[in-house]
């Protein structure tokens, strides 16, 4: 069973960049791409996208590559 959203942290797009270490134009352009990129947004509206801290989490753990386990 999936962690309700609604009891987590919640991001905005300037927090996620930080977060990353990257512009947020970046995340913006990751959320706009087709098929979107990134971690997961809700977009509350028009001009106001959230990002769950547990899924930007959980997509940076997607991404990780652990050297050790990567095969030639």
């Amino acid at each position: 069973m999936e962690p309700r959203l609604v009891d987590g942290k919640w991001l905005s797009t300037e927090d996620v960049a930080g977060l990353l270490h990257v512009d947020p134009s970046t995340v913006r352009r990751w959320r706009t791409a087709r098929p979107p990129q990134g971690p997961p947004f809700v977009p509350l509206s028009e001009r106001l996208i959230v990002y769950s801290a547990a899924d930007v989490d959980a997509w940076l753990r997607s991404r990780r590559v652990d050297p050790e386990k990567v095969t030639a």
